[in-house]
């Protein structure tokens, strides 16, 4: 028999047969050394080439298997959508290169879905799942690239049954993207340190700078990456050798090709998304910044923050990260892609971490360390053969994803078990619009309105989604926003502030109780508030409270909180009952 030759990635690997070079099943190869009378190393490394596009192909299918469920679930549920969905939504309907609170991604992905199906709530969440799935199969890729297939695939089961990515992947929001273009960006980072050629090692760089512009135009966390990439240059030796000065300054000009259009954007409107991202870090106005004062830490903000991250990642696969981290660290026994795995994910956990005792830190922020922590965990318990382990880490995460899909399709289960709360920002704001929109019917009768307004942006979102038939069309009243303190503090109140030449004659709807006393000094004269009860499960209701207000006319805020002067006890504005 005629020998011929195995490539693996430019790499020569030993002779076998033709056939079994091209060959894709383990049955095609030889079983012994005796079958070819090759070296063993040699026909190990044939059986791994030709196993490798099976195990792939099996990812692939699990993969999309899960992805056609999760978009089932999206056109069976009855939940609404979440107000930041609503507001995603509205931004999609005037695209442009940025947005106050963030960038533009997010925008022209749900103008992408909903120009193929229709502006219903799956199409508008449809990007979700898929972005995630394309994420699961650049870890695997990473995975298999950085240790074996084995451990690519294990990266890709992970993480896509990791609790936070069940939860993202039924909502559009911006961590779907962000998650897609980081995975794309490690797969990247892992091609260019163990390139084999220059070549190839530049276009890793592209490639990189690429997943990085494009991270970043769907969520500044995406620096967090670019710290990690900083990190393991400072700690690697192998590493710094990996950027030459071609490829530095082609990964660099590559995202900032892509994030340009963001960048000219945000110089011209004042750089306002830079300014919204980082006053949510709170660190002045802050309580718990300024106790800091008088205690070093607050240990509750971190604490919980660490409980939190359990949930998001999965209890067991969070454990490993942090014990097996810790102790491998401790004792020096990390491997070169162990370094930089950790690298690329301690910077987003530790800053975010930090942030939790300063001020304050949402569930997700720290969500750009779990693409290389997922990636990390599978390949130390495929190294350990840790079998047990793994399914320890990953049957359960099974089971919560499969629980959390049949809560999207049968809220009922979950109000019978308890769970309904937890759904109450997905329920009851058609049911608001409609309220809402019957009492500018009534208003209407007696008069012009000249606009509806509220005082809570999460109604405002709402409100523009599922009133979009009854407020700003032709003919109807606009909605506007009800700016509490001196200045906007985000983009409803930005976009459409109500102001006196709205202000003739205005139903109002507050969500916020303690808001509605200053919002009614505000008008000359306030009309029969009416309390509106919206169920949102069997034990659960969100009150509106309607009224009609004549003459707005905002009084002078604090000058040093921005806030409303305190409304006065005796009679304000003139109320009819």
């Amino acid at each position: 028999m005629t020998p011929a030759g195995v490539w693996r990635r430019r790499t020569w690997i030993g002779p076998v047969a033709p056939a079994q070079a091209v060959g894709h099943t383990w049955a095609a190869l030889p079983h012994t050394v005796e079958d070819t009378g090759l070296q063993p190393q040699n026909v190990a490394a044939a059986r791994r080439v030709a196993f490798r596009p099976q195990l792939f192909t099996i990812v692939v299918l699990a993969v999309g298997g899960l992805t056609l469920l999760r978009i089932a679930a999206l056109f069976a549920t009855p939940l609404e959508l979440y107000p930041d969905e609503a507001q995603y939504w509205v931004w999609s309907r005037a695209l442009d290169l940025g947005y106050f609170s963030k960038p533009p991604m997010i925008a022209w992905l749900i103008r992408l879905t909903t120009a193929i199906g229709g502006d219903g709530e799956p199409w508008i969440r449809l990007s979700a799942p898929l972005l995630h799935a394309a994420a699961a199969l650049a870890l695997a890729k990473a995975g298999e690239r950085l240790f074996t297939p084995a451990a690519g695939a294990l990266a890709a089961a992970i993480y896509s049954l990791m609790p936070g990515v069940q939860l993202s992947a039924g909502v559009i929001a911006t961590d779907a993207p962000l998650m897609c273009a980081l995975a794309f960006a490690l797969w990247a980072y892992a091609s260019l340190v163990r390139a084999a050629t220059a070549r190839a090692a530049g276009q890793a760089a592209v490639g990189l700078g690429v997943s990085l512009g494009l991270a970043m135009l769907s969520k500044y966390a995406a620096l967090y990456f670019v710290v990690g990439l900083l990190l393991h240059a400072g700690l690697s030796r192998s590493a710094r050798a990996a950027w030459t000065r071609g490829r530095v300054a082609a990964a660099a000009l590559a995202a900032l090709a892509v994030l340009a259009p963001n960048l000219i954007w945000n110089a011209a409107h004042g750089f306002s998304t830079v300014a919204h991202t980082a006053a949510n870090a709170d660190w002045k106005g802050s309580p718990r910044a300024q106790a800091l004062s008088a205690r070093l830490i607050n240990w509750r903000g971190p604490i919980g923050f660490l409980v939190a991250q359990g949930a998001v990642f999965g209890p067991v696969p969070f454990a490993l990260l942090l014990g097996a981290g810790g102790r491998l660290a401790w004792r020096r026994r990390l491997t070169p892609q162990d370094g930089l795995l950790l690298a690329l994910a301690v910077p987003a956990l530790a800053l975010v971490l930090g942030e939790a005792a300063i001020s304050r830190a949402n569930t997700n922020w720290a969500g750009p360390a779990y693409a290389p922590a997922s990636v990390l965990v599978a390949a130390w318990l495929v190294r350990w053969r840790a079998w047990r382990t793994a399914l320890a880490a990953v049957v359960p995460q099974a089971l919560v994803a499969a629980l959390a899909l049949v809560v999207a399709v049968s809220p009922a289960w979950a109000d019978a078990v308890g769970l309904g709360n937890a759904l109450k920002r997905a329920r009851g704001w058609a049911a608001s619009a409609r309220a809402i929109a019957a009492r500018v019917r009534e208003a209407r009768m007696s008069g012009p309105v000249s606009a509806v307004a509220v005082d809570d942006r999460f109604l405002f979102n709402a409100l523009s989604y599922y009133g979009r038939g009854d407020f700003g069309g032709e003919g109807q009243p606009p909605l506007r926003m009800w700016v509490r303190g001196a200045r906007p503090r985000n983009q409803a109140e930005t976009a459409a502030p109500l102001t006196p030449a709205f202000g003739l004659r205005v139903v109002f709807a507050s969500a916020v109780k303690d808001y509605l006393p200053q919002s009614e000094a505000d008008f000359a004269r306030v009309d029969d508030p009416r309390p509106v009860a919206i169920p949102l499960d069997r034990k659960h209701a969100r009150v509106l409270t309607l009224y009609l207000g004549e003459g707005f006319a905002p009084r002078p805020r604090d000058p040093l909180t921005g806030l409303p002067p305190t409304p006065p006890s005796t009679p304000g504005p003139a109320r009819s009952r």
